[in-house]
């Protein structure tokens, strides 16, 4: 095992073990974060066979996303000058485990105590990942492997349900979490064989973590990173019911039109990515301004299937290019701070999806399925207002 030093650094030649290492992290970080949105198509099964309503079992996305916003934040910090190789494993090691768990839970309340454990492992590791992501390469690979990084976080959002939902209707809830626990296993030992030592560059205080958000660009970035996400999945949370109801879309075909949303994400990453390697504010106006045209439209113009799939792949397309753009922000905001000020950013991101299920489900239950694609997009187009204000003399 080799370690992530500053000779190798220098080099712009990057070997293919360390693109494999890459891959390996982004890897990680599509299993991580589809544990945390695992039970969002598998809800109805879960309560029915443990005796609870379907809001009560939503306590199961909601737990570990507010777990995972306090984890971004006080795991770097625990963790202090621990080689940052070893914290990723036993991350990834503590999701195998609370898969297993949840798999296994006889009762609710044990599954949702594993579930607590998940958004430990959630917001350890991707605070970790894009940080750990862009030491393996030198400076003039970094736009890649954000990209990389932060592409396995965004097909995760956009594939992960519709797969579990899958593999959970053609057997059982329970065999999808153990499934994710294999795969999980997998993972650990390409990470084991693939990653080199990475010793941290210092370690990292609460105190000095919450004082870089001080710092008006990395708030600024910060600030974008809430408004994009929480407008979106305000709106994605349901997105089920607004193709149903609002473009007419048969609901058997609500399932594969998300793995089309999900490949159009994964295609925004790369394409958001590298455009960002030359203008970082260029490509956040650009994100913006198609994400929130889609959500203001969908309700005026998604009025039929074909059009709503349309502005679904528009969507899935604007949205993949959000989590790889504001983390390529929030790095130029603070080239000194990269594995602190990632930490704060995955805090934000956790929040956001948290908060921007819950006050969606306020929206679409005080008004429509309509006013929820509008709040989302109220809530994009601001990010325009955090731009402005850190905007460069």
């Amino acid at each position: 095992m080799t370690r992530v030093d500053t000779a190798e650094a220098v080099s712009e030649h990057v070997s293919l073990r360390r693109w494999l290492a890459v891959v390996a992290v982004a890897v990680g970080t599509f299993l991580v974060v589809t544990a945390e949105q695992l039970p969002v198509g598998l809800l109805t099964s879960i309560g029915g066979d443990l005796r609870v309503s379907e809001g009560t079992a939503g306590l199961m996305v909601t737990v570990p996303g507010l777990v995972a916003s306090a984890g971004a934040l006080l795991v770097p910090v625990a963790i202090g000058r621990l080689d940052r190789r070893s914290v990723l494993l036993g991350l990834i090691g503590l999701m195998v485990v609370a898969n297993l768990l949840s798999f296994a839970a006889p009762n609710f309340p044990l599954l949702l105590a594993s579930r607590f454990l998940v958004g430990i492992s959630i917001g350890g590791f991707w605070a970790l990942a894009a940080g750990i992501a862009v030491r393996l390469v030198p400076s003039g690979h970094v736009p890649r492997a954000t990209s990389i990084a932060f592409g396995g976080a965004t097909a995760a959002n956009v594939l992960g349900v519709p797969a579990g939902t899958l593999i959970g209707g053609l057997t059982d809830w329970r065999v999808a979490f153990l499934i994710l626990s294999g795969l999980g296993l997998l993972a650990l030992a390409a990470l084991f064989l693939l990653l080199p030592g990475i010793p941290a560059t210092g370690s990292i205080r609460l105190r000095a973590l919450l004082a870089l958000f001080g710092d008006p660009f990395v708030r600024g970035a910060t600030i974008a990173t809430f408004l994009l996400v929480g407008g979106h999945t305000a709106a994605y949370t349901f997105v089920s019911p607004i193709l149903q109801d609002v473009s007419g879309v048969d609901e058997n075909l609500v399932g594969p039109f998300l793995l089309v949303f999900g490949a159009a994400g994964v295609a925004g990453t790369f394409l958001a990515g590298t455009a960002a390697g030359r203008s970082v504010r260029a490509t956040i106006a650009a994100v913006t301004v198609l994400l929130t045209a889609v959500l203001a439209l969908f309700p005026l113009l998604g009025t039929v299937a074909v059009s709503g799939v349309a502005l679904l792949i528009l969507w899935g397309l604007a949205f993949g290019g959000v989590p790889v753009t504001v983390q390529m922000w929030i790095l130029k905001a603070a080239p000194d701070h990269a594995e602190a000020a990632t930490a704060l950013n995955t805090v934000v991101f956790n929040l956001a999806i948290a908060l921007g299920a819950l006050f969606g489900g306020f929206v679409v239950n005080g008004a429509s399925t309509t006013a929820v694609l509008w709040f989302g997009a109220a809530l994009t187009v601001l990010t325009f207002a955090a731009m402005w204000r850190t905007r460069r003399p």
